[in-house]
């Protein structure tokens, strides 16, 4: 299925995507009692943060997003993203982890957990990180350094 403008668009698999994710996050707070904010699970593994999932689980978690992601493309034939070297990803990574330690939480904390929550926090951060991307988008495209077509 295509949509019009966006030939490369997978609105299935999106659906399917984001049903699993809610549905991991529904586990993880049913099962374990907490959210599943992957930064505050980062931190707790590298010993940033203390909490009561244990730092095993916290280090199998952080494992378990890129080996699912290895097996999802494995299975699915899926080409490998190159959109960016292995330094700027680092580099890249850094720069998100230390803004979601000033924001108390990442994207997934906030836009999965904190939203199906109301929590005031997480629609503030959320509305912060969409007009920060749509401004990005926007600059980018304004100074013909659009990634994508």
């Amino acid at each position: 299925m295509t949509l019009p403008g966006f030939p490369d668009a997978a609105p299935v698999a999106g659906l399917i995507g984001g049903g699993l994710i809610g549905l991991a996050a529904a586990l993880m707070l049913l099962g374990a009692g907490r959210i599943a904010g992957v930064s505050g699970i980062a931190a707790r593994a590298f010993g940033l943060a203390e909490s009561s999932l244990p730092r095993g689980q916290a280090f199998a978690f952080l494992l378990g997003l890129p080996l699912g992601a290895a097996i999802v493309m494995h299975l699915t034939g899926a080409a490998v993203p190159a959109f960016a070297g292995p330094v700027t990803l680092i580099v890249a990574g850094l720069i998100v982890g230390v803004g979601t330690r000033l924001g108390s939480g990442c994207t997934s904390g906030h836009g999965v957990c904190g939203m199906s929550r109301l929590s005031q926090r997480s629609l503030v951060a959320v509305a912060t990180f969409m007009a920060t991307g749509f401004a990005t988008v926007a600059a980018m495209n304004a100074f013909g350094l659009a990634v994508l077509p």
